[in-house]
């Protein structure tokens, strides 16, 4: 019984959440590669662009349970989603049009675009905190819990308990689904293939008829989906403010070049390793010893590698060890 309550107890705090935390990391992580690997630049914009997709989900949330409209079971924000995403791609494409047509047409370095994805960031954060405010926001509703820990005690007369929140599962069929069609649309279309070959080469690709503007467009649509689809994931999880998008810029960057920069799938597993690292090296291990450990040899103390104050430590040490022993990542990156 003591070893089944330790596998629950690390299920409970480790597994189940970096799942859910890896999710949401992956699809941030494959919206800011498919940016570097078709439009050339790291997008340091794309945590507040996801604030920004949150923001107008939670904004119709409000308005359509103002007017006594609910999805049931199910957070409403999944009905606001599709507005969410609609204002994003204008957005991107706004800003697309306004400001980085201009650099990509004078043929601008990489440092330039950085610059000014900079200053694109700065203005969404003031957006965003001008329009909803700077404090924490909960805005999900429905059922919150799948199980609950005192029913799975009670169901299985095990100590430790495990606790399924239907946000969880959620991400975890969401990130799923999108993913899917994402990886189809990429390997099996027309137009994902055109964006794979502008990608590998772009003058190779002019000449064979491909239509740049087409390409940038569909880039920028595919990442605005993912962006609002991962911050309103994450905000259902947890809560929405709109410093910690900027925050979770770290983590996403973290998991976008340890799984190779460019590469979408690689961009996945990263965004899980990342989560993973993170919960598990920052998790007080002292309950989980006491249970597969004779009583002589209990710890007395935490069992914790890393202080939870430092977690974000943790995907930047990362990332250094990456850039040093392999810079392309593990997968190799560039290639869509």
């Amino acid at each position: 019984m003591d070893f089944l309550n330790s596998i629950i107890l690390l299920t409970n705090f480790i597994i189940v959440p970096g799942i859910t935390y890896g999710s949401q990391l992956a699809l941030g992580a494959i919206g800011v590669t498919l940016i570097y690997g078709v439009l050339r630049f790291a997008n340091f914009a794309y945590g507040d662009l996801m604030a920004f997709g949150t923001m107008v989900v939670i904004l119709m949330t409000w308005y359509l349970q103002s007017k006594g409209i609910s999805f049931g079971l199910l957070p409403t924000a999944l009905l606001a989603l599709p507005i969410g995403i609609l204002l994003t791609i204008a957005v991107s494409l706004f800003f697309d049009k306004t400001v980085f047509e201009y650099y990509r047409n004078k043929k601008s370095n990489p440092v330039t675009f950085i610059v000014v994805s900079l200053g694109i960031m700065f203005v969404l954060n003031a957006v965003v905190r001008i329009i909803i405010g700077p404090n924490d926001i909960n805005f999900m509703d429905g059922h919150k819990f799948i199980m609950k820990a005192r029913e799975f005690k009670q169901l299985t007369g095990l100590n430790e308990g495990l606790a399924i929140k239907s946000t969880q599962v959620i991400t975890l069929l969401t990130t799923i689904i999108t993913c899917s069609i994402l990886f189809y649309f990429l390997n099996k279309t027309k137009t994902g293939k055109s964006m794979r070959a502008y990608s590998n080469n772009e003058d190779l690709a002019l000449l064979s008829g491909i239509d740049p503007k087409k390409i940038v467009l569909i880039t920028w649509v595919i990442v605005s989906i993912l962006a609002t689809v991962a911050g309103t994931l994450y905000g259902l999880d947890k809560s929405f403010k709109p410093f910690t998008y900027f925050n979770n810029l770290l983590p996403i960057f973290a998991a976008t070049i340890v799984g190779g920069i460019g590469n979408p799938l690689g961009a996945f597993y990263g965004g899980f390793l990342i989560a993973f690292s993170e919960i598990g090296l920052t998790y007080a291990y002292k309950k989980f010893f006491k249970y597969i450990m004779p009583e002589s040899l209990e710890p007395s103390t935490l069992i914790q590698f890393i202080s939870t104050d430092y977690k974000f430590a943790i995907s930047f040490a990362i990332l250094i060890v990456v850039l040093i022993f392999r810079p392309n990542g593990i997968f190799k990156g560039k290639v869509i």
